[in-house]
């Protein structure tokens, strides 16, 4: 598999798997996927990590935790949603404050004796404020593995952000989802495999890089 670089050394970057989103209860998940999808990329991510940590590849946790709701507020687009009733980000200044339920990572895709977490996530792209990229240069990663929620806002700009940031870029298409409209996943993952990476099944990503990651760490 050619994916522009000599080596690939990959890395896991798993977006937002958390009960704040994928919790089936609405008290908890404050910006919800239907029960049934968060149910759906929780399997798949377990399935999926598993494979990753037997071929030792690094997988780290990107969550969204605030503060206070004044963190949230100060983004222009985010305070007109949670203005609007009619709008299904509206509990955004509810979303992920820190001592709440909802900042806790499912726990069917954490493996707290293995994986890293980057637990300062403000914004949609993972690379803003916090050390995502020191966590994956530090240990040689040139290709990142992109899971998680939500497609078309924290997957797309992270995906966005790792390409400038000249990391190769794989979303794993059946281990990402969205709140949103499926026409809003899908648009969103033909920006990614036109201008910033591939997207592929976590089944191709498995028996095409595994196996040669996994030699990498071996020799």
């Amino acid at each position: 598999m050619v994916l522009g670089v000599d080596r690939v050394v990959p890395a896991v970057v798993a977006i937002d798997l958390h009960r704040g989103h994928l919790d089936p209860d609405p008290a908890v998940a404050t910006m919800q996927l239907e029960p049934s999808r968060a149910q759906r990329v929780i399997d798949a991510n377990a399935r999926f990590f598993t494979a990753c940590r037997a071929s030792s590849i690094p997988i780290v946790h990107c969550m969204t935790t605030y503060r206070d709701a004044s963190e949230i507020r100060i983004n222009p687009a985010w305070r007109e949603r949670s203005e609007n009733p009619n709008n299904p980000r509206k509990n955004v200044l509810r979303h992920n404050i820190r001592g709440l339920p909802g900042c806790t990572l499912m726990d069917a895709v954490y493996d707290p004796s293995r994986d890293h977490v980057v637990d300062a996530k403000k914004r949609y792209d993972c690379f803003i404020a916090t050390d995502l990229e020191l966590v994956l240069r530090a240990r040689g990663v040139n290709t990142v593995l992109v899971t998680g929620v939500n497609t078309n806002s924290c997957v797309l700009a992270t995906a966005t952000s790792a390409c400038s940031r000249d990391f190769a870029v794989v979303v794993v298409e059946d281990c990402v989802d969205t709140m949103d409209a499926p026409a809003l996943h899908d648009a969103a993952l033909l920006c990614i495999r036109t201008a910033f990476g591939h997207v592929l099944s976590a089944d191709a990503v498995m028996s095409d890089l595994l196996p040669a990651a996994r030699r990498h760490v071996s020799a």
